[in-house]
């Protein structure tokens, strides 16, 4: 098999079948019972956490790809990012029916008067375009508007974890992690593009 026919028939469905195993597993314990007893908080957290690796593995696939030279890996980047984007969508759903039960006053009065989901939703309105051009034909039609709207990303993942960060108050290891892998990714960017601008 060519390069591009194990990306194709091996590597892409493997990592699509593996982006869908943790909704699996958390589909598991929700039949078997074997959540705590508020699950509502653990669906809020199991699909945000989800979302916002999803949005760091996405943005990790360009490093990758200059690193180890293997341009195909840019062939995962849009499936990982609408899965960031479908995780995302998981979460405000468990947000808007499971915990607001269809509110929509409750909803809008959350939004308004609560800074982390303020944050948040914010996050999750900025996703929706990226999702939405996420093909060839936006890549074409856009041209160099593309690159520049899909470097929101990256202020999607900080306003992502900073709705974390504000949501879980005291216990604030996981977003501080979540926080310092985008520090780091930024700062690889800001690099490299500096030693390009200088050659």
């Amino acid at each position: 098999m060519t390069g591009e026919q194990v990306m194709s028939w091996v590597i892409k469905p493997t990592v699509f079948l593996a982006c869908l195993l943790p909704l699996g597993l958390f589909s598991f314990n929700v039949i078997s019972e074997n959540l705590s007893a508020d699950p509502i908080k653990d669906a809020t957290l199991f699909t945000g956490d989800w979302t916002l690796r999803f949005l760091l593995i996405t943005l990790l696939i360009t490093p990758l790809r200059k690193l180890t030279g293997w341009s195909r890996l840019l062939r995962l980047r849009r499936m990982l990012g609408l899965y960031a984007f479908f995780y995302a969508c998981l979460h405000f759903l468990v947000w808007f029916w499971l915990d607001r039960e269809l509110q929509l006053g409750e909803v809008i009065e959350d939004i308004l008067k609560r800074p982390y989901i303020t944050v948040g939703f914010s996050a999750f309105v900025m996703l929706i375009p990226l999702a939405i051009t996420s093909n060839k034909f936006s890549i074409r039609r856009l041209k160099q508007r593309w690159q520049t709207l899909h470097k929101l990303v990256y202020i999607i993942a900080a306003l992502g974890i900073l709705h974390f960060l504000w949501l879980v108050k005291v216990d604030v290891l996981e977003p501080v992690i979540y926080g310092l892998i985008l520090i780091l990714l930024l700062g690889i960017r800001a690099w490299w593009d500096r030693q390009s601008r200088a050659s």
